[in-house]
């Protein structure tokens, strides 16, 4: 038994070596300003993410290609980036305003540009996490690639095997392909990856763009295609770091238009003297449980509102979403759409224009001056927190004179990833750890376990750990976390960063209140010790619906009754 425990700690501390040596070269090769990925100056990064082997990167370590792990990245890299030698991480530089194309991949919100046929820029306006995301996928990817090249090279002069040759020629056809030549090409892309034409058949059709049907074998393609001309021509791939990037990092550029772009409407609107409630959110849960009893009476008596809110969360019911804005837009919220680049759009709630209270709430006895404003954020990410976080509590200095915001509660709802339980279910933290350092930060959190039981959704509390990327996380270091006194019960990217602007606000600037209240909850999207429960394996369709809104409608109780 002390064997067995005595491995299981030692992988745990072989994992958390890897984070941090991976952390270390990250901000180590960012300062250089360039690296080889698949050279001496990426193999750092090579070998620490293989020893670390990530639960959402599968079987990473292994001869054969990681399909789940492939789509998860490439949902989350610019379309066309496989068939790049270099990659430019850059800042806002104005490309918005050229003649090229923002390329928007479907799971991360970030502008590229496809510069020509071989560079692929990457815009970095959300700070060191974003780098980090990007690298550890890019990592990923060139490790898959050279497994590929591995597989179908025959030779050191170049030449590859039949099965490459088969491939190439379905690629390369400028007809469509056919289902017979399809299946083909599968088959022979299964013998390459080394995998059953079953599971690539599967996954074929996750890939599929309508404009390009057939990009699973275009990928697979193009990643050998670049793995073989770096082994056989040396021909290395780049990743390179903008001047301005490495000028522009940490100095909160974007935060800080982005907060006075909030700060200016809280004044055009006489509102920055009201009690100020800031939420992280969504940018539907807030709007739809404050309007939908008025803008959607009519159905609330056929159906509950948690059917109503599931039908809303379905982006084909167009016209009873637009039923709900409309109402809001008429009723006090103002949209701030953001152009700062931070990628955090903004809801200003007016409550004194909503036409009923908020059900079981003293609401209605409070006079138009008393009456809440809430600002809700649409989700950071990472590090990013912090630079918002701490540019929106800053005074603001308005006709050279310096106004503070009113802040009276501050709440966090977001999505993490559980250690005991399942998704959907519900995690109430009482402190975040910041992993990789000896930081944490423990807090009063107003919302409590027994406010969300009753309601038949498991709810658990705890520590949470706030990950350097959750693409980095594997299941000796979680379970370590989970099974030892740190009594942790989730881990996401962002409550650590989010808690160390509040307490330098309120505790050391004196810019909010010393005792602000603050409030933390989460909603599993995923569970890392469960194989098949990662994110990797795909989003939580309505499953999330009934703890969004749970989480939600409790915060808004607390606001009312404040």
């Amino acid at each position: 038994m002390s064997i067995l425990k005595l491995q299981g700690r030692t992988r745990a501390q072989e994992s958390s070596g890897a984070i941090e040596r991976m952390y270390i070269t990250m901000r180590h090769l960012f300062n250089r300003g360039f690296y080889k990925p698949m050279g001496v100056s990426g193999e750092t990064l090579r070998e620490s993410l293989l020893t670390l082997r990530p639960e959402i990167y599968g079987s990473i370590a292994n001869e054969k290609a990681e399909l789940e792990g492939l789509l998860y990245v490439i949902d989350r890299l610019p379309h066309g980036i496989e068939e790049c030698r270099f990659i430019n991480l850059t800042s806002d530089e104005g490309y918005g305003n050229s003649h090229f194309k923002p390329i928007i991949p479907p799971k991360r919100r970030r502008n590229c540009y496809r510069i020509d046929e071989e560079q692929m820029n990457i815009e970095i306006t959300r700070g060191r996490s974003e780098i980090y995301d990007i690298l550890t996928h890019l990592t990923f990817l060139f490790i898959e690639s050279h497994k590929i090249m591995k597989r179908v090279l025959i030779d050191e002069d170049g030449s590859v095997n039949r099965d490459w040759e088969k491939l190439e020629v379905a690629v390369t056809q400028s007809e469509k392909l056919t289902q017979a030549q399809r299946e083909v090409a599968l088959t022979h892309t299964a013998s390459i990856l080394g995998r059953t034409f079953h599971e690539i058949s599967k996954l074929y059709p996750k890939f599929s763009t309508p404009e390009n049907p057939d990009r699973f074998l275009n990928v697979v393609w193009s990643l050998g295609k670049m793995a073989i001309r770096e082994a056989i021509q040396n021909e290395k791939r780049i990743i390179t770091f903008s001047p301005v990037l490495r000028e522009r990092l940490g100095h909160h550029i974007h935060g800080e238009i982005w907060s006075n772009d909030i700060k200016l409407k809280l004044i055009e609107n006489k509102l920055m003297d009201r009690p100020i409630h800031i939420i992280s959110a969504n940018m539907h849960s807030v709007m739809n449980t404050l309007y939908t009893p008025c803008a959607l009476k009519t159905e609330l008596k056929k159906k509950k509102s948690l059917d109503i809110y599931e039908e809303l969360s379905d982006s084909g019911n167009g016209s009873l979403r637009n039923k709900v804005t409309k109402t809001a837009l008429d009723k006090g919220m103002y949209f701030i759409e953001d152009k700062s680049g931070t990628n955090i759009d903004v809801q200003v709630f007016d409550t004194a224009k909503l036409e009923d209270g908020f059900t079981g709430t003293k609401f209605s006895d409070l006079k138009k001056e008393e009456k809440p404003v809430i600002i809700v954020m649409d989700y950071a990410f990472g590090e990013q927190a912090y630079e918002t976080m701490d540019e929106l509590l800053k005074p603001f200095v308005h006709e050279d004179k310096e106004v503070k915001i009113n802040v009276k509660s501050i709440s966090i709802m977001g999505k993490a990833g559980i250690l005991e339980g399942g998704k959907g279910d519900i995690m109430i933290p009482d402190a975040h750890l910041f992993e990789g350092t000896a930081d944490n930060y423990p807090f009063e959190n107003q919302l409590k376990k027994s406010d969300l039981e009753g309601h038949g959704i498991k709810v658990v509390d705890g520590a949470m750990i706030t990950v350097l990327g959750t693409s980095l996380q594997n299941k000796d270091i979680l379970r370590f976390f989970h099974d030892s006194t740190w009594n942790v019960c989730g881990l996401e990217m962002e409550g650590a960063h989010y808690q160390k602007a509040i307490q330098a606000a309120s505790r050391l600037r004196g810019s909010i209140d010393e005792n602000i209240k603050v409030r933390y909850a989460y909603y599993a999207s995923d569970n890392p010790l469960e194989t098949g429960s990662t994110l990797a394996s795909g989003g939580l369709g309505t499953s999330g619906v009934k703890p969004t809104y749970l989480i939600t409608e409790k915060i808004l109780e607390q606001i009312f009754n404040s």
